[in-house]
């Protein structure tokens, strides 16, 4: 499995709160952690060239793991629609935190996917509320994260397929926290935390549920459909 993470890396370069927590960057730590499995990692970053996202490492990519926040806009719409028609061609897509408001997923989504926040150390509770689905395979009934940014409802999001885990906070709110979609031959898995300025990727349960989610949407070679006029495969009548 060939998996990209990809990742702004503005606040690690401009905040000294985020850089003291990921010196070398939200991505890194990422990648670091997802290489201690059997898969190929590697990175992107916001201001490589094309972003990173050139035609042929998308075309190389299996899963592509993006986190965003503060820069959505400076990515370019046409790298962003390569992005999206790469899911629906059978490329998994892990979004993570405030990714929710990236152009790929946006574009995945078709709705807004605008919440509520608050950034106040509040306590985050996350439910699992699926405990069949394989994202959840190592979990316990829920993986509680002491500070954490809030998200909160309404998520403006279409009605996931699953819902995998669902979070309360300590100001009252809950979040719909692990979702999934599937668009074409792709799958995409949402996965809320990990604010820049809290060290949740160091949370062990954290990552298993990204890594679970990586091996999720990795679509395993499903099978590419044909479309439009189909010759048959039996022998039949000619119409008349």
């Amino acid at each position: 499995m060939n998996v990209l993470v990809w990742n702004e890396f503005r606040h690690e370069k401009e905040n000294e709160v985020v850089r003291d927590i990921y010196p070398e960057g939200i991505h890194a730590q990422i990648a670091s952690f997802l290489g201690e499995e059997d898969i190929d990692v590697k990175t992107a970053t916001l201001d490589e060239e094309e972003h990173g996202l050139t035609d042929e490492v998308l075309a190389e990519t299996d899963v592509l793991v993006w986190w965003g926040h503060k820069a959505h806009d400076e990515v370019d719409d046409a790298i962003a629609e390569k992005v999206k028609q790469r899911v629906w061609d059978g490329m998994g897509l892990v979004v993570l935190h405030s990714a929710h408001f990236s152009k790929p997923f946006k574009k995945l989504m078709g709705t807004s996917c605008d919440l509520k926040w608050r950034e106040a150390n509040d306590k985050e509770r996350m439910w699992v509320v699926d405990p069949s689905h394989p994202i959840t395979e190592g979990i316990g009934e829920f993986i509680e994260i002491e500070k954490e940014e809030m998200y909160g409802e309404h998520f403006d999001i279409p009605t996931p397929e699953e819902l995998i885990f669902i979070s309360w906070f300590s100001g009252g709110e809950v979040f719909r926290s692990g979702a999934t979609f599937r668009r074409g031959r792709g799958k995409i898995f949402y996965f809320r935390p990990g604010h820049e300025t809290y060290p949740t990727y160091y949370n062990k349960e954290v990552q298993t549920v990204i890594k679970n989610g990586v091996n999720w949407v990795n679509n395993n070679d499903t099978p590419q459909p044909v479309y439009g006029n189909a010759h048959p495969l039996e022998d039949i009548l000619s119409k008349a």
